[in-house]
């Protein structure tokens, strides 16, 4: 297992590496520049924007400013060296570099945000918290209802139970998010008022800085119910699938001429197995927490990273752009990779060489 983990981990690196060489290219070749965002405004001089560029460096070749963004260019740029030619450093001992100086991305540096002047993945840290919190309780109850669900679909074939949770599962995928988030702010919140119409405190945290656990829940109701609907209607149908094959199966029937009790011959037995078709979407789930929630956090007003890559896409914020672009990549590679750990520890007979 460690060695495969470990191959694995040498694998996504060129994985990674094209990555970034093709959503850099994507974004020089996008209509506009940063000097047009960064230079915006009637009082800006020609003079100016061209000192700009120099300064970004977006006059040199595509491959140069990709090198530059990758390894970063502090080795080259220090502002002033002192008399037997070392870098000056300042006060706290930092060493001073010029304007428009990266470490590059390999060292965890993004550049600075075009629009908030912080470092760009400072930006998107800020947002991981309330995105995993959103993403993942939307996560496991999609996983808590879906799975039983689908079981028990199965067991009772043909009945009511099966009728009502496949048209249910058939609607919440036909339904559009946004259209459900809506009607739900509509209904729980502007017309009775029993949750509040978005975000993620109440607004009298950011003066108090105080927050009881039950206006945190009210606050996580709306968006988890919408989020979650999507990962109960998928989960449900693919377990209801993957049991009807499994009941099929001889040891299903040699536990129950056992004499084994139903709930743990379907819950156990059987779910057991059935659940190896699950790990295989849980991989590309685990970034979808990331770029998935982008309506849902847009409607809720939920400050995540999706809503916030979002807003740099509009905005032209290159630097946080390509942070997240880096960020759900490697969400996606570490998803796939749990998922085949999964196999191992569903069925031991999978073996991971």
């Amino acid at each position: 297992m460690r060695q495969y983990i470990f191959r694995r981990l040498l694998q996504a690196i060129p994985t990674l590496f094209g990555i970034t060489i093709l959503s850099y290219a994507i974004v020089v070749a996008a209509p506009g520049n940063p000097v047009a965002t960064l230079a915006f405004g009637p009082r800006t001089t020609q003079a100016q924007k061209v000192q700009l560029a120099e300064q970004l460096g977006i006059n040199d070749p595509v491959y140069k400013q990709y090198i530059r963004w990758l390894v970063g260019n502090d080795w080259q740029s220090f502002r002033t060296l002192d008399r037997r030619g070392n870098p000056v450093r300042d006060a706290d001992g930092n060493i001073e570099y010029e304007n428009g100086t990266q470490r590059g991305i390999l060292r965890g540096d993004f550049g600075t945000s075009f629009v908030s002047k912080k470092p760009a993945m400072d930006v998107l840290v800020g947002k991981i918290p309330a995105t995993l919190e959103l993403g993942g309780l939307a996560l496991l109850f999609g996983l808590g209802l879906g799975l039983p669900i689908g079981v028990l679909a199965a067991v009772w074939r043909g009945g009511w139970f099966d009728n009502i949770t496949r048209v249910m599962a058939v609607v919440f995928n036909a339904v559009p998010v946004f259209w459900l988030g809506l009607l739900l702010l509509l209904i729980f919140g502007s017309q009775l008022g029993w949750l509040p119409m978005g975000g993620r405190y109440p607004t009298n945290y950011f003066i108090t800085g105080e927050v009881t656990v039950r206006e945190r829940v009210e606050h996580l109701i709306l968006p988890v119910a919408v989020l979650s609907t999507g990962y109960v209607a998928v989960f449900s149908r693919l377990m209801r699938a993957s049991t009807l094959d499994v009941l099929s199966q001889d040891y299903i029937r040699t536990a129950q001429a056992k004499g084994l009790r139903g709930r743990q011959v379907y819950f156990v037995h059987a779910a057991r197995n059935a659940m190896i078709p699950i790990a295989t979407i849980l991989g590309p789930a685990i970034p979808g927490l990331i770029g998935g929630a982008l309506i849902t956090e847009t409607i809720f007003s939920w400050p995540g990273v999706a809503r916030t890559a979002f807003t740099a896409v509009l905005t032209q914020d290159y630097p946080v752009i390509m942070a997240s672009v880096i960020l759900v990549s490697l969400a996606t590679i570490i998803g796939y990779l749990l998922s085949d750990i999964l196999y191992a520890l569903i069925d031991p007979r999978i073996r991971l060489s």
